[in-house]
């Protein structure tokens, strides 16, 4: 299905003005339906999949070994998919879909399902490349108002120290952190040393996700503490990225890691090892920000995740109910399950294409 932002998104790769997210659906033999969402964004940016390649690996390969599978617990159902090699973005709609039925058969909420044991969770916002330094200051004067905990803002070439300087400046006290998604190469040292001064609470991904040695040797010059995001697809990644020091934060992301069972398994050995995590966004419609938000719950989220309302993306969401920010913080839903419900007939009036 396809939603419109309401306000156009940069990073350092792409533009975005709509979006498009698959919704997955299973249901058990009563009747009950747990809902997930593959937000892989439509190009090859972030990473490799898209909405189309999602598509078609759901649709070919997904569907029938969840179909075909028994089980009692979504991390045996995360195994069976695991015989799909990559394609993170699409396990993770059924994966989330899977503890979203389980949850709710159960009689839990999904985060205490995961182990979660906040009743609310502080949110930040995350601001894109805008075209002038003015507009980036309008967009952070808004969201510092709304009571967003911390500001995170996309870099690229071209737009990193200047933007970040007038940010710093207008803005001394607010909590601040840039990220690259990878733009820069791995031999960039001057921009980062010059952030270094800007007291950011981190510098996210700043080269390509398979530089971690790169990130290693940037992290011995600085500071600032380094956030990987691209760099961690599975716990294999995170271990090798812990033993080269590669950076001093995650952001663990559902989709990026492949659904919620390896995202609980990252945090779960992150905060073993006293590694501060936040849960990163994809522009996720109602369905993929719930599934966030039962995810940050978890004790090791120590740090503002992009849990923001729905109201900064979309018009309208999916959900019969919003996800609302109040004074900086969401609220863990207390209800079975994922805690907030497809809107049908809107889902049905914005689907572009069902299986």
């Amino acid at each position: 299905m396809r939603l419109p932002l309401i306000h156009r998104f940069r990073t350092s790769s792409h533009v975005k003005h709509e979006l498009e997210h698959i919704l997955v659906g299973v249901t058990d033999a009563s009747g009950v339906t747990g809902w997930g969402e593959i937000a892989s964004p439509s190009g090859p940016y972030y990473g490799a999949e898209t909405v189309q390649s999602c598509w078609a690996v759901a649709r070919d390969h997904l569907r029938p070994l969840v179909l075909a599978a028994a089980w009692e617990h979504p991390a045996e159902l995360a195994a069976v998919m695991g015989r799909v090699r990559g394609n993170h973005f699409a396990r993770a709609g059924f994966d989330m879909a899977a503890w979203a039925l389980w949850s709710a058969l159960d009689g839990s909420p999904l985060a205490a399902a995961l182990g979660g044991t906040r009743t609310r969770v502080a949110a930040g916002v995350s601001l894109g490349i805008e075209e002038t330094i003015d507009e980036l200051l309008e967009q952070v004067a808004l969201r510092v108002a709304e009571g967003y905990h911390r500001i995170k803002l996309k870099i690229a070439p071209g737009w990193d120290v200047e933007p970040v300087r007038a940010v710093r400046a207008a803005f001394p006290r607010i909590p601040l952190h840039v990220d690259a998604n990878g733009a820069y190469p791995a031999s960039e040292r001057a921009v980062f040393g010059e952030l270094d001064r800007a007291g950011l609470l981190m510098i996210e991904q700043p080269f390509a996700p398979r530089a971690l040695v790169a990130h290693a040797e940037l992290q011995e010059t600085l500071a600032t503490p380094i956030c990987l995001d691209e760099s961690v697809e599975d716990v294999d990644d995170l271990v090798t990225a812990l033993r080269l020091r590669a950076g001093r934060v995650l952001n663990i992301k559902v989709s990026r890691m492949g659904g919620l069972t390896p995202a609980v398994r990252a945090h779960d050995l992150a905060h073993a090892e006293g590694l501060p995590v936040w849960c990163g966004g994809m522009h996720e419609f109602g369905i993929g920000r719930a599934a966030n938000v039962a995810l940050s719950s978890l004790p090791g989220f120590t740090m503002p995740s992009d849990v923001s309302g729905s109201d900064k993306y979309y018009a309208r969401d999916i959900t019969t109910s919003p996800v609302t920010c109040r004074n900086g913080f969401v609220a863990v839903p207390r209800t079975p399950g994922l805690g907030w419900e497809p809107d049908l007939p809107f889902v049905a009036e914005r689907t572009v294409a069902r299986l």
